[in-house]
């Protein structure tokens, strides 16, 4: 086995899956010697800036901004905000006296994540720099409160942790560690080769031990995904791809690259609120929103518990579970995975929903929009033969967990306490 320490992905592995929608993340960029960057996703992340080009990375020259040496402690001058309110800067400069920008990771509706030089602790941070707007900076508030609350509890240091956070300029800046890349760009870099059943079984025992605390303190965090769950290192080994046949050996296919340590943790929690009766506004992002949310039923704890499924037959699989990006055919794909929506759920959605069912069944396929909505659909397996495909061994008990993390009904569907008590995750595999 080849074992290499990385600071990013070949560049030459090209993202060669169509999909439905742009998927959000921002990848790893080089970095620097001794210091580890990682990822974050925020709050409202819309159209999100890439940095694919090496070259833009080493020859800084043809940046968006240039290299500027300031005095230590010396502040830089002030700037208008640009037309979008975003924080505008130079690297090299000081964000406060205490940090100095080191590179751009990444940007989003909701602002930039910077990586900044702490002067005091002697590291690499990574902060989120919010637009200059009421809302966002609303929102930005909200964030802070639940890392705090969830700081004070996390003794099992299960989600990323906020180091400070400060207005600078009419910016709220929150100030995070640095992670590795998120489960999402691992996959992406890797060309969407599926995760060892090891290391899904090991990523799924932390990610619901997550939920789990989270549940306990009465949040639900409401957009869990790949893109949202980070490795703590950036690190991975190479090994053989036996299941790659048609690919040339050149472009590194007959290998494929697994985490050097599976520990993870959990970001973004703009979105996450605390538990209240009769909420139905729309939450998660679309390939991990649960039925009741769909259907405008209500939603609950349970929404999070069917995210995690989606998640961990995406990790098995390579592949979103239900890539669509509208309501009536995501209903169809579920119904095609997972059997039957049931009739009591059917009979109980609002007025939104109402036109997705039609004499107490699903729409479909005479409510699809177009042939190729029909397809997508019918191409699709069942959950059983998906797992079937990519697991060779724990395939039962892995199934047999999904089917309860996904069902329809969310008082039927399991907790995170029962899920962590499966047998997926307790027998002895040693054995096998």
């Amino acid at each position: 086995m080849e074992t290499e320490r990385v600071t990013g992905f070949p560049l030459t592995n090209l993202d060669r899956r169509p999909r439905k929608r742009a998927r959000l993340g921002w990848d790893v960029l080089p970095e620097p010697p001794k210091a580890q960057l990682g990822l974050f996703c925020g709050q409202d992340v819309g159209n999100v800036t890439s940095y694919a080009s090496s070259r833009q990375l080493t020859d800084l020259t043809s940046a968006p901004f240039t290299i500027k040496e300031v005095a230590q402690n010396g502040s830089p001058p002030r700037r208008e905000d640009d037309k979008d309110g975003h924080f505008v800067f130079e690297l090299g400069e000081n964000l406060t006296s205490r940090y100095k920008i080191h590179s751009k990771m990444g940007e989003g509706t909701f602002g930039q994540v910077l990586e900044c030089w702490d002067r005091e602790r002697k590291e690499m941070v990574a902060i989120k720099i919010v637009r200059g707007m009421k809302k966002y900076r609303d929102a930005a508030m909200i964030e802070v409160e639940m890392l705090q609350q969830l700081g004070k509890h996390d003794n099992g240091n299960r989600c990323v942790q906020i180091w400070n956070w400060f207005d600078y300029r009419n910016h709220i800046c929150i100030v995070f560690e640095k992670l590795g890349p998120s489960l999402y760009d691992f996959l992406r870099k890797n060309n969407y080769r599926s995760f060892p059943i090891d290391l899904v079984r090991e990523i799924g025992r932390q990610l619901l031990d997550c939920v789990a605390f989270m549940h306990d303190l009465r949040l639900i965090h409401t957009d869990l995904k790949p893109e949202n769950i980070l490795l703590t290192s950036p690190e991975y080994v190479k090994v053989p791809d036996y299941k790659v046949s048609s690919r040339s050996p050149k472009d590194g296919s007959y290998y494929k690259r697994i985490p050097k340590s599976s520990a993870i943790k959990v970001i973004d929690f703009g979105s996450t609120t605390y538990d209240r009766q009769n909420q139905t506004y729309v939450v998660s992002t679309r390939h991990y929103r649960a039925p009741e949310v769909i259907l405008g039923l209500g939603w609950s704890y349970p929404c999070d518990i069917w995210s995690v499924g989606c998640i961990l037959v995406e990790l098995c699989s390579g592949e979103a579970l239900f890539q669509t990006h509208e309501n009536l055919e995501h209903l169809a794909m579920m119904e095609k995975v997972l059997g039957p929506l049931p009739q009591h759920m059917l009979k109980r959605v609002d007025r939104q929903a109402e036109k997705y069912v039609r004499r107490g069944r699903l729409d479909w396929p005479e409510g699809a929009t177009s042939r190729d909505s029909i397809k997508a659909v019918l191409k699709l397996a069942r959950l059983q033969n998906i797992i079937m495909q990519h697991v060779d061994h724990s395939a039962g008990d892995l199934i047999n967990l999904l089917q309860g993390l996904l069902r329809y009904d969310p008082s039927e569907r399991l907790t995170a306490r029962e899920a962590l008590r499966h047998p997926f995750f307790t027998r002895d595999h040693l054995r096998r």
